[in-house]
């Protein structure tokens, strides 16, 4: 690279050449190293990330971390050699030869999925409001970089990368803060643009998401290519903006067809099983969603590069299916995943967490002071947002970089008051001090959803006077099909549809690539908190699994913070992202602005475009007396008239709403339930 090789600064020297220290320049180099605009070969800029990173705690901590990995991987190969002794691999390949068959039977070609991906969308708002820097190479954010712009990625800069490093690459490069209310903005204006070929989308960040154009198509008598075509061309003449697109028969197919022809660009997948299969031969195992960095390098241990490798090495992935997850890996290397696109659901939830991220602290005051105020916004996001739990998880980060976890469950759903939060956070982390800290947080899991239940509450008010069969009540019915668990979900992430949607520790690798900006940021940057740290992997979590980076994940404030949700995933996403691989938290700041108003009053089941003081005032009306007085009548003048005709009574049903997830198009009006929380 011209510009690589002509930058000013002094000689890289690079650490040996050895495999150790060969996984240790990729893992350094971070986890945006496919994104589009980037060089091929990256081998000289990583190298200068590993120069300037050498010497510092993060470095180290990502050395220790190298060095697990390849403990892990010679575990597993030793599992491996164990597992193939004496065992007739031909007998279990054809075992494995028809669960291809099973999932080839699957296979639905009949719905057009589209993922739609803005271009570099940061730095492109940014250039609506200073059209001087289009030529110029530079960035968003501060201390790590959210998004860069193509002219950046030719130097090799890249979201997560730290700022400091950034400018080693590219000396000229121009940094700039972020402008949250603006991007907020300006995603609100794209994604009611794609609502109007999908009102059901589902949004996968604030500058992404998944469109099931099929009835558009056939209602307005246009080709899919045409129909995002058409999309694209509406999305630039509005906004001023670009974006990429993906055509094919599912959400997974569609994320990768959406960056071939990056950026301002758009690709269509052929329908058709045979060219499905060639597409997915040659393709690094890395590009599909929901295989991280981790899962690339244990795949590639064992001989798996390519998605074509998949059945090469399918025996053995059978006998190691609990380390790489056979399913899912033969439905990549099948090019079969979900259609099923629906926005996420408010049920979808498995925790929530707010954390601080600081610099290093030993004061056991000052550490309680930073606990205190996690415990005041945890207790912000679980009133807010209706929800309790069982399970409070502390989590630290020491000056280290090493991350700790404590729980504590309980028999009874937990108080979600500050106080009470901050003295079992307290009782968590008391006997680990004293301690050096960067990082502190609070996580919330067995969850149980009191909006819910105050709607079913608030809906037994019209039930009670309309006599109404259980089997065709949709609240009931929902009751039964999502029990509380009280157990900790450890099955494999699915699909609405049934497919698997990552390989196993995906979306806890996902967690972790989240902590590592601000690894960055706090140690490369001498303590300066950077203001692009992703607020959560908050994406609706996905049927094939998030591969969010930083451009992608919405932040709240400008503070040093993060609220979090970890869930099994709605749909694929970024980082995401999504967003695991995936939710309704209080720092889905841009997915909540890109979202519409409508609201469900759960008295009268009318859906509602007003925000919250609306919905407010409605209930109140349905709720007065006078209300009550008018369903009390006409329920008895009813009953009464019936009864006098037929000379028996007559029980008087309401319109069944239809359940989000049991819809298999994402089209019935019940998906616009929880929406947007109150």
């Amino acid at each position: 690279m011209r510009e690589i090789n002509g930058m000013a600064g002094k000689a890289v020297t690079p650490p040996a050449s050895t495999p150790d220290s060969d996984s240790l320049l990729r893992r350094l180099a971070g986890p945006s190293v496919t994104k589009a605009g980037l060089a091929k070969d990256q081998t000289e800029i990583n190298r200068i990330i590993a120069e300037v990173s050498k010497g510092s705690k993060f470095y180290e901590n990502e050395k220790r971390k190298d060095k697990e990995l390849t403990a892990r991987i010679e575990r597993i190969l030793k599992i491996r050699d164990e597992a193939i002794k004496g065992v007739d691999l031909k007998r279990i390949e054809q075992g494995v030869d028809k669960l291809i068959a099973q999932l080839e039977a699957k296979r639905d070609l009949s719905q057009a999925i589209v993922h739609v991906d803005m271009d570099a969308f940061f730095a492109s708002v940014e250039v609506l409001d200073n059209p001087d820097l289009a030529s110029k190479p530079f960035a968003v954010g501060h201390g790590v970089v959210s998004t860069a712009s193509y002219e950046a990625r030719k130097f090799g800069v890249r979201s997560g990368m730290a700022t400091f490093v950034a400018k080693r690459l590219c000396p000229e490069l121009v940094v700039l803060r972020s402008h949250f209310e603006r991007y907020s903005e300006m995603s609100s204006k794209v994604m009611s643009i794609f609502r109007r070929y999908d009102p059901t989308m589902c949004v996968a960040g604030c500058d992404e998401g998944y469109l099931n154009i099929t009835r558009y198509c056939e209602d307005h008598s246009i080709s899919p290519e045409d129909c995002v075509r058409q999309m694209r061309e509406t999305v630039h003449a509005e906004t001023s903006l670009t974006v990429s697109a993906g055509i094919a028969p599912n959400k997974m197919l569609a994320k990768i067809c959406s960056d071939k022809n990056k950026p301002n660009g758009q690709f269509k997948l052929d329908f058709e099983p045979n060219t499905i299969k060639a597409f997915m031969h040659d393709l690094s195992i890395r590009k599909v969603p929901g295989v991280g960095r981790v899962n690339e390098r244990l795949l590639e241990s064992i001989g798996i590069k390519t998605c074509g490798d998949i059945f090469k090495q399918r025996a053995v992935l059978s006998l190691l299916d609990r380390q790489f997850g056979l399913e899912f890996l033969l439905q990549a290397y099948l090019g079969i995943a979900s259609n099923v696109v629906q926005p996420g659901q408010r049920e979808e939830r498995k925790s929530i967490g707010a954390e601080r991220t600081f610099n290093a602290l030993s004061d056991t005051a000052k550490i309680y002071a930073k606990l205190q105020e996690v415990a005041a916004e945890l207790e912000h996001d679980l009133e807010g947002g209706g929800w309790t739990g069982k399970t409070v998880t502390l989590k630290y980060k020491l000056d280290t970089f090493q991350v700790f976890t404590r729980a504590k469950s309980f028999d009874r759903w937990i108080s979600t008051k500050k106080d009470d939060l901050f003295m079992i956070g307290q009782e968590l982390l008391k006997p680990e001090l004293p301690l050096t800290l960067r990082l502190i947080g609070l996580r919330v899991t067995k969850l149980k959803d009191l909006k819910a239940e105050s709607d079913s509450k608030a809906r037994g008010i019209k039930r009670f006077f309309e006599t109404t069969s259980p089997a065709l009540s949709p609240q009931k019915r929902q009751r039964i099909e999502t029990p509380q668990n009280d157990e900790e979900d450890d099955v494999p992430h699915l699909s609405q549809d049934g497919f698997a949607t990552s390989m196993p520790g995906y979306h806890e690798e996902v967690e972790a690539e989240l902590l590592h900006h601000d690894d960055i940021a706090v140690d490369l940057e001498d303590g300066d908190i950077a203001d692009s740290h992703p607020a959560s992997r908050t994406t609706y979590p996905p049927p094939v699994s998030p591969q969010r980076s930083p451009e992608q994940l919405p932040r709240p404030s400008f503070k040093a913070s993060s609220s979090s949700v970890s869930s099994p995933h709605a749909s694929p996403t970024k980082r995401s992202k999504r967003i695991s691989p995936n939710s309704l938290s209080k720092t889905d700041d841009f997915v909540r602005a890109a979202s519409p108003s409508f609201l469900e009053c759960p008295i009268c089941s009318k859906l509602l475009e007003m925000d919250n003081q609306g919905l407010n005032a409605h209930i109140d009306f349905c709720l007065s007396k006078q209300a009550i007085k008018e369903a009390q009548a006409a329920s008895f003048n009813t009953g009464s008239s019936n009864q006098r005709s037929t000379g028996k009574k007559t029980s008087r049903t309401p319109p069944i709403s239809q359940h989000a997830g049991s819809s298999a198009t994402g089209h019935e009006t019940g998906l616009f339930r929880y929406r947007k929380e109150g």
